[in-house]
């Protein structure tokens, strides 16, 4: 079962907890605040008796005219496909009702594979039943604190930690369990 899902963040830093004086909170000047944006597409896997795994893709768009803002339907086919190469196996994937998800060209790819690709499509809004917004999540906790110079620093702290998680299967079941999902053993 793969759950699929898209992220970004901005140079401003989500918010976080810090610590500081009793009575004074610091204040983190950013630089930079509208000048793009790093987007982030993901996917968890789980198979039982398998560790779990993380996909991911990520795009760094700083407003050029010939730069795309965000994934097209060919990234998420590719990541389909690394994930079942990698996987070695048929797919059951689980995602939400994003516009893009719903094209033409996702819908003729998603139709002519069906014999290893089969889709769920999750109610208009439940990010509770997603566990790639755990991940998200904790992506976003990491670089809470981060006051980054340029987008590139966003863009190696944002992988950085997705890398980490890569190699944190039990982070990932995690992920999974906090949705309430979990599988019988």
């Amino acid at each position: 079962m793969v759950f699929e899902n898209e992220a970004g963040q901005s140079l401003t830093p989500p918010r976080a907890r810090t610590w500081g004086r009793r009575g004074c909170t610091p204040v983190i000047r950013v630089r930079g605040r509208g000048s793009g944006r790093v987007s982030m597409v993901g996917m968890t896997c789980y198979k039982p008796g398998q560790r779990s795994r993380l996909f991911y893709a990520v795009r760094e768009y700083t407003g050029r005219k010939d730069q795309p803002k965000g994934f097209g339907w060919r990234d998420f086919r590719d990541l389909m496909v690394r994930a079942r190469i990698q996987l070695g196996g048929p797919i059951v994937l689980v995602w939400d009702n994003v516009r893009l998800h719903l094209t033409k060209q996702l819908r003729e790819f998603i139709d002519a594979n069906a014999d290893w690709l089969t889709v769920f499509q999750l109610p208009t809004y439940a990010p509770d039943l997603n566990p790639t917004e755990g991940v998200w999540s904790l992506v976003k906790r990491d670089i809470g604190n981060l006051a980054a110079a340029n987008l590139g620093e966003v863009t190696r702290a944002v992988k950085r930690k997705l890398n980490t998680l890569q190699d944190r299967p039990d982070v990932i079941d995690g992920c999974l369990t906090g949705t309430g999902l979990m599988p019988d053993p």
